[in-house]
């Protein structure tokens, strides 16, 4: 590609509603261009890349086993509601109608679609098992896009659905998978670390996500110095800092005016936080129904409620999937609850019918606390649970935090602890279990002429996120650093002066002519441009080699050669030039093994 016909062009300085270095890149370099919030357009230059991805999916799609189908973005609203997503999901998915006031929407995830594809041309367990995947325009209303591609309206998404007829082919299914994401990953240059996670609206046994370690990131991950547990702090499990212990003593009321915060209590009383009870206020939406109620989240002073955690306690106690927010003032002033003061001891009358009243596991062991008295400028010492109060629900509620102790650590007989980093979610697998061919009444003939359940995994990746994350992870002062299987092109051939000197131009369209001969990429700068403009925009779009032909170069029979991320140049023979480009590209792809990257992602956040 000549860079004088290219369509697009490059940015000195990086737009001001760029919040991410991989975001100002992307824009700077011509690669993207925003239509509106959380929605772009993939310039030539970005094509590319995407597309290089994509085919690097394909690839360990195809070589895992897995057939790739094109399903309709479009839905139909019922099979949202046939699984209970629809209200699941809420107003994250676009909801539309028709001409015929049919609703529909457009597909965020295709579970349902899915389903009922296998379900119409499955018949028996001679059709197991198989995996289907798609790479497909995805659509979210994300109430915050941000970070250019990392959190969108619009997106690619490979999505990948295996079908099964036990729990052993799931497991076989789902880790060819995971190995599969781990190539995808390594060969996309980017760094990721798996972690135990949430499975959130789409449900099932169990998931595990791909996540980029990065300062950027929304998520919090938590990883152990010792052995290898990674979790999201949704998910993550912890060893509890020990309670004081004591036999439990008669509760009295103490004055404590003015006093509303953990902090100012245990200052003013001279006790630690872990002698406290924090009572932290939620409004839950019974997703089957869309009934309401409060609940009131009790956890030990020296901890946070996890909101996704205590989700998960009210539907195992029975209640269904949940969504939760935070309580507004007027919802505390109309239950009575007193802000500051609050405690599951002596509930207001208001909050008795339908309160929900949840407990962390912290509190099982931590006697004699101190929690509110239900009135202004008042606590209560030496509340214990059970004799005091008894919760609805008594379940793991706390976020996990760095300097906790390692769960599995602490199983096996070591003594690991927890560290905290920000990352971001590349790619998320699933053991769906029966969830959805129960919900839509799957079945297949058995070997013995009876009826048999698929069991199912789901696997998404997002092309936009790698795309994105690739920047992040190679990045220096001067521009891009492409892993060398999806740069968009794989040479930067910078021609200097050759509107002046015919000889250096017939080098350059000669050496053109060579490298695309062999199947090589090749940008070329015949633009009518500084030396200075040329090179600085090869350093800001990041192709993995540069070569410069000038008089100069010409007439001493070299080429300059240079790897993006190599500090100097060198000078090569004109004849040598080919295999030296090769030898680049092959070292630059030998560097991004499965293991070299798992190395640089287990290190932590920051550019590889």
């Amino acid at each position: 590609m000549r860079m004088s016909r290219m369509f697009g062009h490059t940015l000195r300085e990086a737009p001001t509603e760029a919040d991410t270095p991989s975001h100002a890149l992307l824009l700077r370099g011509g690669y993207i261009d925003q239509l509106m919030s959380g929605v772009y357009t993939f310039m030539p230059l970005g094509h590319r890349v995407k597309r290089n991805i994509e085919q690097v999916i394909r690839e360990e799609m195809d070589g895992a086993g897995a057939q790739e189908v094109t399903m309709p973005a479009i839905q139909p609203a019922e099979l949202w509601d046939s699984t209970g997503r629809r209200a699941a999901m809420g107003d994250v998915l676009f909801q539309l109608t028709d001409r015929r006031d049919r609703e529909l929407a457009l597909g965020p995830t295709h579970e349902e679609v899915v389903t009922r594809l296998f379900s119409d041309h499955a018949v028996s367990y001679r059709d197991l098992p198989v995996t289907l995947y798609q790479i497909q325009t995805k659509f979210r209303d994300e109430a915050r896009p941000r970070g250019g591609l990392i959190r969108v309206r619009e997106f690619t998404m490979k999505d990948a659905y295996s079908f099964d007829a036990d729990d052993a082919g799931l497991d076989g299914s789902y880790n060819a998978m995971f190995e599969a994401y781990r190539r995808i990953f390594a060969r996309c240059g980017v760094p990721t670390v798996p972690v135990q996670a949430d499975s959130g609206a789409i449900g099932g046994k169990g998931s595990q996500e791909f996540i980029f370690l990065t300062n950027i990131g929304e998520d919090t991950i938590i990883l152990c110095d010792t052995c290898t547990y990674a979790a999201n702090q949704e998910k993550a499990e912890f060893v509890r800092p020990a309670a004081i212990p004591g036999d439990p003593a008669p509760i009295e009321e103490v004055a404590t005016p003015g006093v509303t915060s953990i902090e100012a209590l245990a200052e003013f009383l001279g006790i630690e936080a872990r002698q406290t009870a924090k009572a932290v206020f939620f409004m839950a939406k019974q997703n089957s129904t869309g009934v309401t109620y409060p609940v009131f989240a009790v956890v030990r002073g020296d901890m946070d409620v996890n909101e996704v955690k205590l989700a998960n306690a009210l539907s195992v106690g029975g209640r269904g999937g949940v969504e939760l927010r935070p309580m507004v003032d007027s919802e505390i002033a109309a239950y009575g609850i007193v802000a500051g003061y609050a405690s599951p001891v002596g509930l207001p009358s208001e909050l008795q019918s339908d309160v929900r009243v949840v407990a962390d596991l912290s509190l099982d062991a931590a006697p004699n606390l101190v929690a509110g008295a239900n009135k202004p400028g008042f606590h209560l010492r030496n509340v214990n649970l059970g004799r005091d109060w008894t919760p609805a629900v008594t379940g793991d509620i706390a976020s996990a935090q760095a300097g906790h102790g390692c769960a599995r650590c602490a199983a096996e007989g070591r003594d690991g602890h927890l560290r905290a980093e920000r990352g971001i979610e590349m790619g998320h697998v699933f053991r769906l279990d029966t969830t959805y061919t129960n919900k839509m009444n799957v079945a297949v003939q058995d070997a013995n002429g009876g009826q048999l359940t698929p069991t199912m995994g789901c696997y998404g990746i997002g092309v936009g996120r790698i795309l994105s994350a690739a920047v992040e992870a190679h990045f220096d002062d001067a521009g891009i650093q492409w892993p060398a299987e999806i740069a968009p092109y794989d040479v930067h051939l910078v021609g200097i002066g050759l509107d002046r000197d015919a000889e250096a131009a017939a080098d350059a369209e000669a050496l053109y002519a060579e490298l695309t001969k062999v199947g090589l990429d090749v940008l070329f700068d015949d633009r009518d441009e500084r030396p200075g403009v040329k090179f600085n925009d090869a350093d800001l779009l990041g192709m993995p080699v540069r070569l410069t032909v000038s008089s100069r170069n010409t007439k001493a029979g070299v080429v300059e050669t240079k790897a993006r991320a190599a500090a100097e140049a060198e000078s090569v023979a004109r004849a040598d030039v080919l295999a030296r480009v090769q030898a680049l590209r092959a070292e630059a792809i030998a560097s991004c093994s499965v293991e070299a990257i798992e190395r640089i992602a287990r290190a932590g956040s920051g550019p590889a």
